[in-house]
């Protein structure tokens, strides 16, 4: 058997071919509140809420929407950060039959409306926060939105410091005006949670429009069923060695990314767990609740590692009860798992999904054999082939890498009122199963390890030749100096584009733009060799705090064209 035969997936205790039977998010987390109802399903910076509360506040959430006239179908969105109130809102929105839409906490007025009319949400859920009530109100005035339900971060903290947040932090809050369109999270829940529970058809109700907008174009909703994020929670489970241990998650990966809501919310919901919930990323407060809360898991991205290791603080951390982290989002530089590994004694595993497969396609082995570079095998109940990157029907020439396709029970119905674009992502093979096209280049080893190259929209032409940006990237994390880097494409009058590295340093005063440039050109060809290594105090990152390739080139693009 060689790579371009290999499309079967990861060979775990449980093989490949394992059926999940659709279930829906209500079920998974009804099941979880009978079986687990006095454990602890969150630590909100020491206040921890039982599923037992969990549930009651869910159910609570339910009856009143529907007591406002909310019911089955109606999407109903969360701007919000993590806090206690997006599991209540989340499972309570669920129990109605509704359908969940995820928000960024960072949107602007101007993209938060654009996501609200385009999915037609009708409530939005968000906090008394200055981050975050002004661009709400500000989008209940200018779109179709009905309905704000407005919480407070103080009443969902420990007493002590829920005094605290009121007294010192008060800067930070807004007061929530006196309007019709806009209800008080408490009122909202003051009734007895009784009733306003729908039939839920995992196969074909939607639980969440995912908004992704890949590298470019406009943002599109992904539309996830019960059954795909259900099935995926388990996929994840499933690939567990010790499912029965312990289970303490750091959730400090925001839960409005798909990564978090599988990785860290269903996954945790499935297997009886808690998560050390965390409002944002800071590496003092993430240290402090693993030594806290003895968490034995921490989800996140190379950036969130890399700023953990910088941090002055990890020397007096204690990692003991720290097993396995996930790292997902954007590559993981061998440099920075090494470095992670040594110094906690945790492992550190890369895996690969998208918003359009529930978050979850494969993974390297928890223990074990892992290859380096790679971002695993596929999951159970996954299947991964490669097809030609020109053309989607046929296979890759043999020895050259092709476009990763997969078909699994967690890949999405389809995008929100968006046949075109459903007609661009998905092929259909002989046999009929549905292919997800994702856009990224890469090679599938005969032991199923798939190795990304690039994304097909990322790869830059130079004189006829394609160029992985990828590629020179992780030669310069080789450099003891580097912290951070980016690689993009610039046009060039005679070879029509040329790469160019934006890098951050870890120590500035060790080495210059061009003497990295000189350090780094003799280890390509001359096709793939930089015009410059740009020195920045900072590099653009997404929303969930991976590098972002798409804002630089905005960024480059937009300083350039202001020179002429």
């Amino acid at each position: 058997m060689n790579e371009h035969d290999w499309h079967l997936g990861y060979r775990h205790p449980t093989p490949w071919e394992t059926d999940y039977p659709p279930q829906s998010l209500v079920a998974l987390f009804e099941t979880a509140a009978d079986t687990h109802a006095d454990r602890p399903l969150i630590d909100f910076l020491g206040r921890r809420y039982s599923y037992a509360e969990t549930r009651d506040g869910a159910n609570r959430v339910a009856c009143g929407l529907a007591a406002l006239g909310y019911g089955k179908g109606d999407r109903i969105g969360l701007f919000l950060p993590n806090a206690p109130h997006y599991l209540a809102a989340y499972y309570g929105i669920l129990k109605l039959g509704a359908t969940v839409v995820n928000y960024s906490p960072l949107y602007t007025p101007a993209e938060l409306a654009h996501q609200v009319e385009d999915s037609g949400t009708r409530a939005l859920f968000t906090l008394s926060a200055k981050a975050l009530l002004p661009t709400a109100l500000a989008v209940l005035d200018t779109s179709s939105l009905e309905r704000l339900i407005v919480g407070s971060v103080a009443g969902a903290l420990p007493p002590t410091k829920s005094l605290f947040y009121r007294l010192f932090r008060g800067s930070e809050t807004t007061k929530r005006p006196d309007d019709p369109r806009i209800t008080a999270f408490s009122a909202l829940i003051a009734n007895d949670g009784s009733g306003a529970h729908s039939a839920i058809d995992p196969v074909t109700d939607v639980a969440l429009i995912q908004y992704t907008g890949g590298t470019t174009g406009t943002p599109k909703g992904a539309m996830l069923t019960h059954a795909n994020l259900t099935a995926n929670a388990r996929q994840v489970v499933a690939i567990d060695p010790h499912p029965d241990e312990p289970d303490r998650i750091v959730g400090v990966l925001p839960l409005f990314h798909v990564f978090a809501n599988t990785c860290v919310l269903n996954r945790t919901v499935a297997m009886g767990g808690m998560i050390v919930m965390l409002p944002r990323f800071d590496a003092a407060q993430t240290l402090a609740a693993i030594t806290r809360t003895k968490a034995t898991s921490l989800p996140g991205v190379p950036t969130m590692y890399r700023a953990l290791l910088d941090h002055p603080k990890t020397a007096s951390t204690d990692f003991s009860s720290l097993r396995v982290c996930i790292s997902g989002g954007a590559p993981l530089p061998a440099e920075i798992k090494a470095a992670f590994e040594a110094t906690t004694g945790a492992t550190l595993v890369e895996g690969y999904g998208l918003s359009e497969s529930s978050g979850v396609v494969s993974a390297n082995p928890y223990e074990g054999n892992s290859v380096a570079g790679s971002i695993g095998q596929p999951i159970p109940g996954t299947h991964v082939r490669l097809v030609d990157k020109e053309n989607p029907l046929v296979d890759p020439p043999a020895g050259e890498p092709g476009e990763i396709v997969v078909a699994g029970p967690q890949i999405m119905k389809g995008y929100w009122n968006r046949p075109d674009a459903d007609a661009g992502v998905f092929i259909d093979d002989a046999q009929g199963t549905r292919w997800l096209r994702t856009g990224d280049v890469g090679r599938i080893g005969a032991d199923g390890f798939v190795t990304i190259v690039d994304r097909l929209k990322d790869m830059i032409a130079v004189s006829g030749f394609k160029v992985f940006p990828s590629q020179i990237e992780t030669v310069l994390y080789r450099h003891p100096a580097v912290r951070e880097a980016l690689v993009i494409g610039v046009p060039d009058p005679y070879r029509g584009e040329q790469p160019r590295a934006y890098v951050t340093l870890t120590d500035v005063a060790a080495i210059d733009g061009a003497g990295l440039r000189d350090w780094l050109n003799p280890q390509f060809g001359r096709h793939e060799r930089v015009d410059q290594v740009i020195i920045r105090d900072a590099l653009p990152k997404t929303m969930i705090g991976k590098l972002s390739r798409k804002e630089l080139v905005a960024e480059v693009a937009a300083s350039e064209s202001a020179l002429f």
